[in-house]
């Protein structure tokens, strides 16, 4: 049987200061068969997460040093994308939806339990391997009027200049070139495209909507591909197809 993603022994950074909690972390996730590394602080951190390509980088958000938020903003500056995890503090709901905002793929509330945090890993781990299978078909060139998207390379053109997108603007707009005409709800688009459905953080997806459109319509103010309908979400208005180049 061939070895696929679900096979190999996935690697994860876990940037941790209390001592007790990383250990913990380290020590559930080892039982999972994850390879850990630990870093305590953010210059650690930081080095770390930049010295190679992780499966999977959890970060606290309280870190001495540069903190959790950024070395997210950091990593979601390079073209390589990888899955970021944060934990937040219980009373921090502005450290929530700003880690959102930068691109962090999901987050857990300390205190956490070792189950919830597992159980989020894992979710991640499906989500990237889904849209993984999905963007893995060779010559898969789609067109949106003046724009092309190559999955593969996570590349896209528009009016023939590449335009760069970050990791989770990317993955909003080849989810919706994948289901032309089909309306999404906000909560259908963090489940599908975040990994997880967080009533209440709906504004997370408009803001990456709008900051999408900033890059790719011709007039963000009057969008022709990404438009809005009102009262339940947003839809793909271009019929997504182009013969792969030659």
């Amino acid at each position: 049987m061939n070895r696929t993603n679900h096979d190999r022994q996935r690697s994860i950074l876990v940037v941790e200061d209390e001592q007790d909690i990383a250990a913990l972390v380290a020590l559930h996730l080892r039982d999972n068969n994850f390879a850990v590394t630990l870093a305590a602080d953010g210059h650690d951190g930081m080095r770390q997460a930049f010295a190679r390509s992780w499966d999977l980088v959890i970060l606290d958000i309280r870190l001495p040093g540069p903190d959790g938020l950024t070395i997210c903003r950091a990593l979601r500056r390079e073209q390589a994308y990888m899955p970021v995890l944060m934990l937040t503090s219980k009373s921090s709901e502005l450290d929530r939806v700003l880690g959102l905002e930068l691109g962090a793929d999901d987050y857990v509330t300390k205190p956490f339990s070792v189950s919830e945090l597992l159980a989020r890993v894992k979710a991640i781990f499906r989500r990237v391997d889904s849209l993984s299978l999905q963007s893995g078909t060779g010559g898969d060139t789609l067109c949106l009027g003046d724009i092309k998207i190559d999955p593969d390379r996570r590349e896209v053109d528009v009016v023939g200049k590449p335009v760069a997108l970050t990791a989770r603007e990317f993955d909003l707009l080849i989810h919706f070139a994948r289901h032309p005409g089909r309306v999404f709800s906000r909560a259908q688009l963090l489940d599908a495209v975040w990994g997880y459905g967080h009533e209440g953080y709906e504004h997370t997806v408009n803001s990456h909507i709008n900051r999408l459109r900033a890059k790719i319509e011709p007039d963000p103010s009057h969008p022709d591909h990404i438009v809005t309908v009102w009262g339940v979400g947003y839809k793909l208005d271009t019929p997504a197809r182009c013969a792969s180049a030659a």
